[in-house]
């Protein structure tokens, strides 16, 4: 075989057995915090990747690295990404207070009641105008909300404020440590996965968190109540970001940028709303199915919540104008944009 036959053959072979390598000539890292087998990778990071990798005609690859697995704490996910570290994060805006004071504005009591969905185009409808100076160093590829913090209690049943006076609960963000005090309790901030372990110790006496953590944490060998206001109304939700570091994104073709943009677009968004209300309704069967009960509160009790935590929007509203933010319309803004999707 001449020497031009015997390139001719290497490249050809290359062709052939390196085509998938070739094809994917992006790959990416996302680093999170819960485990593989949580609904939040199974129901919405997996398909989000594979929908990016059809988009990219096979030239994205996402790798998914759940549990920290590429070290770190998960209020690090943030400056991972930002340093490069990671390419692509899923993370609790709340794990580093300060850093995202205009999107808070969603997790607040009541301005948030009970519609991921509305939530989540909310969002997406207000970034580009009022959100997005605080994403400095990433490129969100989108934001969203879960269903909502329910009370999670060890053994005590609460129908009012005042069943919480003096007792522990977790939250992982400062508007939901606010909540807690305006109620009477005392707050207690911490990871999502250092709660089974507080829970079972009594270290907490619940948490503020959505029927979704139950099967993944096993939260329902923990509790003996899951309570929420009347029409699954919550005290608050949480926002999350799946965003990529910003010299990473800066650096892609336009063609590949457009398979992230089309795989995060509005249509997504809702969805991701929908799957969160879908994997909190099951989350809750976990529990009444172990024997647990589930409090609905009364509209007057719902009530009495809302009037308790009325201060927390205001104390929002202030605590942010310190920063020339303008709380108030961020409030209106968000309100109006949650009553018009709302249903969707």
């Amino acid at each position: 075989m001449g020497k031009l036959t015997k390139l001719a053959l290497g490249a050809t072979l290359a062709m052939l057995t390196g085509g998938g390598a070739w094809a994917q000539e992006y790959v990416f890292k996302l680093h999170h915090f819960l485990g593989a087998g949580a609904p939040a990778q199974t129901d919405m990071l997996e398909p989000w990747a594979r929908a990016v990798e059809e988009n990219s005609g096979g030239q994205v690859k996402i790798e998914i690295y759940p549990s920290m697995t590429l070290g770190g704490r998960p209020p690090e996910l943030i400056n991972q990404v930002r340093d490069g570290v990671v390419d692509l994060i899923w993370t609790v805006n709340g794990y580093t207070p300060g850093l995202f004071p205009r999107t808070e504005v969603m997790e607040l009591p009541f301005v948030y009641v009970n519609d991921p969905v509305a939530a989540n185009l909310a969002l997406f409808d207000m970034y580009d105008e009022h959100l997005a100076p605080e994403y400095q160093g990433v490129e969100p590829m989108f934001l969203h909300v879960h269903a909502g913090q329910a009370m999670q209690m060890v053994d005590k049943e609460v129908r009012s404020p005042a069943d919480l006076a003096g007792l522990k609960l977790r939250i992982p963000t400062r508007t939901g440590a606010w909540v807690i005090e305006a109620l009477g309790a005392q707050a207690v901030s911490m990871p999502v996965p250092d709660l089974p372990q507080a829970l079972s110790k009594k270290v907490v006496d619940g948490a503020l968190i959505p029927w979704e953590i139950i099967p993944a944490l096993k939260v329902q060998d923990q509790t003996d109540f899951q309570i929420e206001g009347f029409d699954k109304a919550r005290l608050g939700t949480t926002t999350f970001q799946v965003s990529m570091n910003k010299a990473r994104w800066d650096a892609l073709p336009a063609d590949i940028q457009q398979a992230f943009r089309d795989a995060s677009d509005r249509d997504w968004v809702a969805e991701v709303g929908r799957i969160w209300r879908d994997i909190d309704e099951r989350g809750i069967k976990v529990a009444t199915d172990a024997g647990n009960t589930h409090v609905t509160l009364t509209e007057e009790e719902t009530a009495a919540f809302q009037t308790a935590l009325e201060p927390v929007v205001q104390r929002w509203i202030t605590d942010v104008s310190g920063q020339g933010i303008d709380g108030a319309t961020l409030v209106e803004t968000a309100r109006g944009l949650i009553a018009q999707n709302t249903g969707q």
